[in-house]
């Protein structure tokens, strides 16, 4: 890695706009009753992957372990990809701060916007600087979401290669995936090279950052910065781009292959390129953030999917609860630890201890 000047960011105060109890009444309100349609349109499904819990004592526990293992090594792709983006030596503060952002985006609605503020804060606390925190946390998020579409082409290559059966409405998803895929990665070059839709992206988000956070100091100069770290970012990754589509095709297929390893263990024997596709379609669902994390979306979806694969209806139930054991619930503890080790060498985020500190006042 090479060395590399760390800007700080500098706010410029230039009003304040207070915001009223009834407006942020409003606003919880409104976020917990979309939380709440969300859920009743997707119970019977998480009802489904529930009620199938005393079913997992027919299981051998032994393939707990490999699962367990799989989510662990996706995790550990998570972080060497932040790592090489925020060119960062160090392993500790970026996988603290992944755990426990990842676990915060799981535990509230709409949570991703708050597991980022939650990494981003870490980060900073840990002595990154705070721009560079933020655009390389969303330079990752964008190569991630890449690869996820990406993933399709894989798919669709060995089904084609192997005349494996798959339904037509899941080839097509499939298909739209790859064209997808396409459009993201002319976008990301768009990004990468041009200046102007850079600054566009940067000016709407220094508009709503500043319109949703009344009561803060007013960010200015956001739009000159991204470009400026955006160049930053693309001299550290210029050597360095294929581990980044290495890292980020690690975290998505390790995180398959518990699915995979799940699968197996209830006895369902469905081809993993067919799989592969239904995967994505679920991960896709997984995306809409009106429940925590995509609670009920993503099982609804793996469901829906599986049983498209091949899967009988009961070994998608059974196989859906053991993947999202290992992938949703059980990172949501370790997310608690993480945070506390963090806290313990770094501090608590500064954000957090003014925040605790007018509670107690």
């Amino acid at each position: 890695m090479t060395d590399r000047p760390r800007q700080e960011t500098q706010v410029q105060v230039v009003s304040t706009r207070p915001t009223t109890a009834r407006a942020v009444w409003t606003k919880r309100a409104l976020t917990l009753g979309m939380t709440g349609i969300g859920l009743y349109v997707v119970w019977p499904s998480l009802a489904a992957v529930f009620e199938s819990g005393p079913q997992l004592k027919t299981v051998n526990p032994l393939w707990g372990l490999p699962i367990a293992l799989a989510e662990v090594a996706s995790f550990v792709c998570a972080w060497a990809l932040l790592r090489l983006a925020l060119d960062e030596r160090r392993w500790f503060p970026v996988a603290t701060a992944q755990v426990a952002g990842n676990a915060i985006s799981r535990l509230v609605p709409a949570g991703a916007a708050a597991g980022g503020a939650m990494q981003w804060d870490m980060l900073r606390q840990a002595g990154v600087s705070m721009t560079w925190a933020a655009t390389s946390v969303t330079a990752v998020s964008l190569i991630s979401t890449a690869t996820l579409f990406g993933l399709p082409v894989i798919s669709i290559i060995s089904i084609l290669i192997t005349g494996a059966p798959v339904e037509h409405n899941l080839f097509r998803a499939g298909s739209i995936a790859v064209i997808v895929c396409l459009g993201l990665l002319a976008g990301g070059a768009v990004l990468l090279f041009a200046d102007r839709p850079l600054l566009w992206i940067g000016d709407l988000l220094q508009r709503a950052r500043n319109r949703v956070l009344r009561r803060r100091p007013p960010m200015a100069g956001l739009p000159e910065r991204l470009v400026d770290e955006r160049d930053l970012i693309r001299r550290v990754l210029g050597a360095g781009w294929w581990q980044a589509l290495i890292y980020s095709a690690g975290n998505w297929l390790l995180d398959l292959v518990a699915l995979l390893f799940a699968l197996a263990a209830v006895g369902a024997q469905p081809r993993a390129s067919v799989v592969l596709l239904a995967y994505v379609a679920a991960a896709l669902l997984g995306m809409i953030h009106i429940t925590p994390g995509g609670l009920g979306f993503v099982e609804a979806g793996l469901l829906g999917m599986l049983g498209v694969a091949g899967v009988s209806p009961h070994q998608a139930v059974l196989a859906t609860l053991l993947y999202r054991l290992a992938s949703f619930w059980l990172p949501m503890p370790a997310g608690a630890v993480a945070y506390g080790l963090f806290a313990h060498r770094y501090g608590r985020p500064r954000h957090i201890e003014s925040g605790a500190a007018r509670r107690r006042a």
